[in-house]
C-alpha cells in the first residue's frame, strides 16, 4: 500500500487573487465558494488553502480552509466554510462576501493527510471534518480506481454538509442526536459497529473533526479491526 507521506505534493504557492464565481449554500452555517485562480495551482485531494483578508489599515486576518473540490486542472478551487459565532474570517465570507469578489488565497498545503485515489480508504468524518473527505469521494466518483467509503457524523439533517451527495452506496450517514424518519439508523453516537462493515486489511482510514471527534473515532476504527498505522487524522471545527 502507498503511504500518503510518500506522495508527491504540489509546493505551496506564493499568495494570489482568487475571484468568486460562485456561492451554494449547504446548511443553515455553511456555504462552498467557488473560486477561479489567478494561476493554475493543482492540488491533491486532502489539502488546504489559506485565506487572507487585509484591511486598509494593514491588519490581517487568515484562516485555513480545506478544498472540497476534487484534483483538476488547478484553475479554480471549492472551500467549504463553516460560520461560526467568533471568527472573523468566516463571518466576513459568509455575510459579506459576493460574486466577483476577491480573496487573497495561498497554498496548497498538506503532504500528510492526503489521498492519491488508488488505494482503498475508509474516511470518517464529523460535522465540518467532512470537507477534505468529500474532496478525496468526489476524486473517487470522478476516476473510480480503488474502493472507497465515506462515513459521516452530523447532528440532525439540517447540519449535513453535501446532504444531497450523500445518496450512494459509496456514502453512510450516521445522525447523533435526531434522525430523519427515513434513516435506517437510530440516532446516536457512531459506534466500532458502525465501521465493522467496512474494515478491510488493505485500506487506509483517513478520520477528520474536532479533537474530540477524531480521538474517538480513531480509537472506534481500531476497535473494529483497523491497525493503528493505517490511521490518519486532521483535527479542526466544531463537528456533528
Amino acid at each position: 500500500m502507498s503511504d500518503p507521506q510518500q506522495l508527491v505534493v504540489p509546493p505551496v504557492g506564493a499568495w494570489q487573487d482568487a475571484t468568486v464565481t460562485g456561492i451554494r449554500t449547504e446548511t443553515p452555517r455553511v456555504k462552498t465558494f467557488a473560486l477561479l485562480l489567478e494561476r493554475p495551482t493543482p492540488h491533491v485531494a486532502g489539502q488546504h488553502f489559506v485565506v487572507r483578508l487585509s484591511a486598509p489599515d494593514g491588519y490581517t486576518a487568515q484562516r485555513s480552509y480545506s478544498v472540497a473540490s476534487p484534483p483538476g486542472d488547478g484553475t479554480s478551487i471549492d472551500l467549504t466554510v463553516e460560520r461560526l459565532p467568533d471568527g472573523e474570517v468566516s463571518m466576513f465570507l459568509h455575510d459579506e462576501l459576493a460574486i466577483g469578489d476577491t480573496l487573497e488565497v495561498r497554498g496548497p498545503i498538506g503532504g500528510w493527510f492526503v489521498w492519491e485515489g488508488t488505494t482503498p480508504a475508509l474516511l470518517i468524518g464529523g460535522g465540518s471534518g467532512v470537507v477534505p473527505l468529500m474532496a478525496m469521494l468526489r476524486m473517487a466518483r470522478l476516476r473510480p480506481q480503488s474502493w472507497v467509503h465515506l462515513v459521516v457524523s452530523a447532528r440532525a439533517a439540517a447540519d449535513l454538509i453535501y446532504a444531497s451527495e450523500l445518496v450512494g452506496d459509496d456514502a453512510t450517514v450516521l445522525y447523533t442526536r435526531a434522525a430523519p424518519p427515513d434513516s435506517p439508523r437510530a440516532a446516536g453516537r457512531m459506534t466500532a459497529g458502525d465501521l465493522e462493515p467496512y474494515v478491510r486489511d488493505d485500506a487506509s482510514v483517513f478520520v477528520c473533526g474536532s479533537a474530540g471527534f477524531a480521538a474517538a473515532a480513531s480509537e472506534l476504527a481500531i476497535q473494529a479491526g483497523f491497525a493503528p498505522h493505517e490511521i490518519r487524522v486532521e483535527r479542526f471545527g466544531p463537528t456533528g
